[in-house]
């Protein structure tokens, strides 16, 4: 609890610095959802155009969309400061990191908040309300509470692919490109119906890259599409821990790759 409070206290004076400059954070946060509601717009043109994607309609597209672009906007919030890790060990700041009585990890994440997130956070909390009325699911208190842990697991799946491939800047210092690349997959085959790939490419985003089990999977389990999908119903429904198990394994993953860590010197 204590560590849980001093994580909370770094998270908190990293969001009033941001907001020290609230013109700036405003138009941060408004630019996120310009951003991601533009991306939308494409997809919308698109089933507007077909009618369908992949047998899917503009409301389950939405609520598709809605849940990836909350779970990218969670992940973006807790874990953006992954980016920035190549940097913080090529110049050496890691070393403060490293003699203070808290996670480095736990540290590197507090850094510094993007408040761009809320942008991602707000536009896909907009998208789900705005498809829930129009897609086929009965919202009882198991659906919803279905629905809050799917989109936390999706965060993790995030976190712990970025965490894993962040561990690897342990040894090659550099790997913001791969990262971004990694990053790039997520948002931009996480927002289709996984059906519409070459089967190929599904197996590439379900057991190379887990980009399904962010939405997708929880998103045709609540819409009881589970017969379309590549793997089993259970696991498909299990997403969300499918999220939990990966982000531990990244820890782990860290735990031993940081332990390699050299300093700059500087």
């Amino acid at each position: 609890m204590e560590r849980l409070s001093i994580t909370l206290a770094l998270a908190s004076a990293s969001l009033r610095s941001e907001f020290q400059y609230r013109a700036n954070a405003i138009m941060s946060v408004i630019g996120g959802i310009i951003y991601q509601l533009t991306g939308f717009l494409v997809v919308w043109i698109i089933v507007n155009r077909f009618n369908t994607i992949g047998g899917w309609s503009l409301s389950e597209i939405t609520f598709l969309y809605g849940m990836r672009l909350t779970s990218h906007g969670i992940f973006y919030m807790c874990f953006s400061q992954l980016f920035e890790l190549d940097r913080v060990l090529i110049t050496g700041e890691f070393d403060r990191l490293l003699v203070r009585p808290i996670s480095p990890l736990l540290q590197l994440f507090t850094r510094k908040l993007r408040v761009n997130c809320f942008g991602d956070l707000i536009g896909g909390g907009a998208l789900l309300a705005f498809a829930s009325r129009g897609v086929n699911i009965d919202w009882s208190p198991m659906a919803v509470g279905y629905l809050l842990l799917a989109v936390v697991g999706g965060a993790l799946v995030e976190g712990g692919v970025q965490i894993a491939m962040g561990s690897l800047s342990f040894r090659f210092l550099n790997t913001i490109a791969l990262r971004t690349t990694i990053n790039e997959v997520f948002n931009q085959y996480g927002n289709y119906p996984q059906r519409i790939f070459p089967p190929l490419l599904q197996y590439v985003l379900t057991f190379a890259l887990p980009v399904a089990f962010v939405a997708y999977f929880p998103a045709s389990t609540l819409l009881d599409r589970s017969d379309e999908l590549l793997v089993s119903p259970w696991l498909a429904a299990a997403a969300a821990l499918v999220g939990l198990a990966l982000f531990l394994v990244a820890l782990r993953i860290w735990d031993r790759a940081s332990r390699g860590y050299q300093s700059s010197g500087n």
